[in-house]
């Protein structure tokens, strides 16, 4: 049902993964393979989202957003609500995020992919986040708009200090990443 996102996904773990990431692609596809509803947010194990890891041509920053709903500096993304082209929502929630209208993604492929708990929150159910990631590349002059609803802040920030901002492993692979791409 699912063919596209289950084909970018053995892409995706065709490379060198860490255990912990290679785990959590593994755990992602039998999520798919499992949940028929699992790009809506109605899916209450979980859902699929995808994130736009949005970077400067140099490849030496990245945009952040100071999550309004999860108080912490993040990558921007969100929900697919039934669109089965995770890197379509990438896109275009880094646009609805930020206001920037120029973002191209580096490839199509997948940058990275991870698996965290997001807790209860209102009416909402604790649920997984089975998040898709993407390279987004934008240009750091264009003005920021930020989605009030979405978040305290945004800021370019260097890839060296990332992980002062947001020290959670996710994030930090997210550099390494980044930093052994532009070898």
């Amino acid at each position: 049902m699912h063919a596209k996102i289950l084909e970018l996904l053995q892409a995706y773990s065709r490379n060198s993964l860490e255990a912990h990431e290679a785990a959590m692609v593994l755990e992602t596809v039998r999520f798919i393979e499992a949940e028929p509803k699992c790009l809506l947010r109605t899916c209450t194990p979980g859902h699929l989202t995808g994130s736009a890891w949005i970077v400067d041509a140099t490849r030496s920053r990245t945009l952040l957003t100071h999550h309004l709903k999860l108080d912490k500096w993040l990558q921007l993304g969100g929900h697919a609500d039934g669109e089965a082209d995770l890197l379509a929502v990438a896109l275009r929630e880094g646009r609805e995020e930020s206001g920037l209208t120029r973002l191209r993604p580096v490839t199509g492929n997948v940058f990275d992919l991870d698996r965290h708990w997001i807790p209860a929150r209102k009416a909402e159910p604790a649920h997984w986040h089975y998040d898709v990631r993407f390279m987004i590349e934008a240009d750091d002059l264009d003005p920021l708009v930020r989605a009030a609803n979405e978040s305290k802040e945004l800021a370019w920030v260097e890839l060296a200090r990332v992980t002062e901002l947001n020290a959670e492993e996710s994030m930090a692979r997210m550099v390494r990443k980044t930093f052994s791409s532009r070898v």
